[in-house]
């Protein structure tokens, strides 16, 4: 079901942006006024701007149906990810206690038999 969702999502982007490059600009107007051919279009007098922008918006909307789909989903398997971290057993205690020297400790003065020597 995922992978349908993200081909669905694929080509609605993919069509997005085809319709966007097809249609004409504002100012496209004003060279139809001047005997452009406007009535001879294929989709009429008023041209084909708002059909591809009916098809654009479509296609805007199932883009975003498409990504809270996937959004959905990601956030699905990311709760069954964590769900089963969960039941990780926890590292065994450390019983025994090491004591480690402090450092900061000047009263203690230091003799030659502190100092390990290599034989």
């Amino acid at each position: 079901m995922e992978s349908l969702i993200l081909v669905l999502h694929v080509l609605a982007a993919i069509l997005i942006i085809a319709l966007v490059l097809l249609q004409q600009g504002k100012g496209a107007d004003a060279g139809a006024a001047f005997g452009g051919g406007a009535s001879q279009t294929v989709f009429g007098s008023q041209g084909g701007g708002s059909f591809f922008g009916k098809l654009t918006a479509l296609f805007a909307l199932i883009f975003f149906l498409t990504s809270f789909g996937l959004a959905f989903y990601a956030s699905e398997k990311a709760k069954s990810v964590s769900g089963s971290l969960d039941f990780v057993p926890s590292a065994p205690q450390v019983e025994e206690m090491v004591e480690l020297p402090e450092l900061g400790n000047t009263s203690k003065s230091s003799s030659a038999s502190d100092i390990p020597t290599v034989e």
